[in-house]
């Protein structure tokens, strides 16, 4: 469920690396509780706004925005899942530990550690697997963990660069039913990459195009599909075929 308060602006942003233009000019906007994915060819710009977003990167024209509040660096409010959950996870820290680095960040009593923790792997679908180190646990099994760890945040954004691209398709699957729960229960603004256009519409409220060199906003497709959304009733909606036939043929004809 969105609201009409935008969570994140892009506002005539443009960023440049020596004599390289990498964004050009982009504006666009999320509101408050909305999934937005963000698909586009190589070069377009696709993790790099999510770098910017964060306050990594700065652009050298425009402004972003979060909550109306312009971005000066990286804030609590912000979490990130990446796509490599193997350097992601210390592998010297079982499960558990590793989603208390963001309890320790945040000076959570010792106490109440314990509790959060427990809560927070059962709702990602790992209960009693908290005393596992990450090598003991499967692909889809430590990008559960990476995202225990984002939610123990409790960001009001989450930032999530391509999480489910090395995953087998079942997993995959699984795993974005999941995160379609998490945050429908909590409310969080998600800013979603992927470079698969039936995940993008799929998990999306809406899906964003990007084109390369240098990136601009292409398209902009509110996805209009019932929720909660169905692995296979949803993918066999007419409407969902006529999203994916759109989607590809603009990508399709600016070279992704």
């Amino acid at each position: 469920m969105t609201s009409s308060s935008p969570a994140i602006d892009f506002d005539r942003i443009s960023l440049s690396f020596g004599n390289r233009k990498i964004i050009d000019s982009m504006s666009f906007s999320v509101a408050s509780g909305e999934f937005t994915c963000i698909v586009g060819a190589s070069g377009s710009g696709k993790t790099t706004l999510l770098r910017m977003l964060v306050g990594l990167i700065t652009p050298n024209a425009g402004e972003i925005r979060r909550f109306g509040t312009a971005v000066t660096g990286p804030s609590r409010d912000v979490a990130v899942v990446f796509q490599d959950y193997g350097r992601a996870l210390l592998p010297w820290r079982t499960a558990g530990a590793n989603v208390a680095l963001a309890l320790e960040a945040a000076h959570v009593p010792r106490d109440e550690r314990k509790d959060r923790i427990d809560h927070l792997l059962e709702t990602v679908g790992l209960k009693g697997h908290g005393d596992k180190y990450p090598t003991e646990l499967s692909g889809g099994m430590q990008q559960r963990v990476q995202i225990a760890r984002c939610l123990a945040q409790e960001p009001r954004i989450l930032l999530m660069d391509e999480p489910f691209g090395a995953l087998d398709a079942m997993t995959r699957q699984s795993l974005q039913d999941e995160v379609l729960q998490i945050v429908d229960d909590t409310g969080m603004t998600v800013m979603f990459v992927t470079h698969d256009i039936d995940e993008a519409i799929y998990l999306g409220d809406t899906v964003i195009h990007l084109e390369a060199n240098p990136g601009r906003v292409a398209e902009t497709l509110p996805i209009d599909l019932p929720r909660p959304r169905n692995q296979l009733t949803t993918r066999e909606d007419p409407e969902f075929l006529k999203y994916r036939h759109v989607l590809f043929d603009h990508l399709e004809g600016h070279g992704s």
